[in-house]
């Protein structure tokens, strides 16, 4: 895709896609998967760093690294998210965006963390795409890695050697951790490759964590089932294959809207224990060639006076600062080396131009300029409200430029 510059490439930038921005940002107030990078101000440092300390090199050499993002409520972490997941596929990584919610996806529960993974995998992809709507998720992986590799082998086997070859590549696949998963994946190509819908969804439906019944499964050797046992077996797993068929590595992005107060003392020290596995895996190596985000409103989850509040508190406590220090842990996006209001108007800014790429009109520049002066103030002294000044800045700014242009043509 290569989009991460709004200076150069808003060009490329139609009215119709450019509508789209508006609408979601005048709206929910969120970015879209594609078309943040046109309004995107404040972390290029954090993300060029990231890309050169993690993903351009350490990352794919086996490396791994846990970083915890913290963002109030509106405050820029989808975004942030967004971003980081632009530059993974800048340099092709699988990646995973997870919504975390106790109902949906709690992480006090390994094995729902996995299925959220797999639900979620997405290959890199063309803009074009990611706008038409993209396909994700384990299933259109496994279909994705199969079509590219049969028209990698139609080049160089003729056709009554072409299936026997594609066969010869699936069964040398491996060898993984858990043969369960090993032979699940092998399936997974060979049923495409037989035209075997059925079976290639039975697989699916495995390799989903939906442990479909043992006695359907027995016949591929696959007698394993996701449970907590085996989820970071299966995760590890999940991600040698990604490397195995040409994949730089895994970033996973979970983001959680909310810290929920509802949950119980035994599931919160469990979600504890399991947030510590994961810094601890990446840190000793355990899971390899992967990036974990976690982004939450604040960390207030860590205060706590028990052995694994005081555990995980000290495996969080260093500070990224982009270059300055690249190896800390904690990524505040209430304290950027920017200057709010400044930021904010050169949100504001891109913002208005997409918006006259959308609607084919251009502001006045002194009026445009007085408007967003006057938001961003507003936007900034609202900044302890329930909504994150970010976002109140960017619907208040839409809203703004709708007036405007309603104003223009009376």
């Amino acid at each position: 895709m290569n989009v991460t510059d709004a200076e150069q490439d808003i060009p490329q930038l139609d009215r119709i896609h450019a509508r789209r921005i508006v609408q979601d940002v005048g709206g929910s107030g969120q970015p879209p998967i594609y078309g943040y990078q046109f309004f995107t101000a404040g972390i290029g440092p954090y993300l060029d760093t990231i890309e050169d300390e993690y993903l351009s090199d350490f990352i794919p050499a086996g490396g791994s690294s846990f970083k915890l993002v913290i963002g109030t409520y509106g405050g820029g972490k989808t975004h942030f998210l967004y971003s980081v997941q632009g530059k993974a596929w800048d340099q092709e990584y699988i990646t995973a965006y997870i919504e975390l919610s106790q109902n949906s996806t709690p992480l006090h529960r390994l094995e729902e963390v996995y299925r959220a993974i797999v639900a979620n995998l997405l290959y890199p992809q063309e803009a074009t795409a990611l706008l038409r709507g993209y396909d994700k998720g384990i299933e259109a992986t496994l279909k994705a890695w199969f079509l590219s590799k049969q028209e990698e082998y139609t080049r160089y086997f003729p056709e009554d050697k072409l299936e026997p070859a594609l066969a010869d590549y699936a069964n040398d696949i491996g060898p993984y951790e858990s043969k369960s998963f090993q032979n699940a994946i092998r399936q997974a190509f060979l049923t495409q490759l037989q035209g075997d819908d059925e079976e290639f969804n039975l697989i699916v439906q495995w390799l989903k964590g939906e442990n479909p019944p043992k006695n359907l499964l027995k016949e591929y050797h696959i007698f394993e089932k996701l449970d907590r046992s085996t989820a970071f077996k299966f995760l590890r797993d999940l991600i040698r294959w990604i490397q195995e068929i040409g994949y730089t590595g895994l970033i996973i992005l979970m983001d959680e809207a909310e810290q929920t107060p509802s949950m119980s003392t035994r599931q919160r020290e469990t979600l504890l224990n399991n947030l510590r596995e994961l810094v601890d895996a990446c840190s000793k190596g355990t899971v390899m060639s992967t990036m974990i985000f976690y982004a939450v409103p604040d960390d207030s989850f860590l205060e706590g006076r028990t052995a694994v509040y005081e555990a995980l508190n000290q495996r969080l406590a260093t500070v990224f600062e982009g270059p300055i220090n690249p190896t800390g842990v904690r990524i505040d996006l209430e304290h950027l080396e920017v200057n709010p209001e400044a930021f904010l108007r050169e949100v504001g800014e891109k913002l208005a131009r997409i918006y006259e790429v959308a609607y084919e009109i251009s502001f006045d520049p002194d009026i445009l300029d007085a408007k967003l002066q006057e938001i961003s103030e507003w936007a900034y002294r609202e900044r302890f409200g329930e909504i994150g000044y970010k976002r109140a800045f960017v619907q208040q700014a839409i809203k703004t430029f709708h007036e405007l242009r309603y104003e223009a043509s009376q």
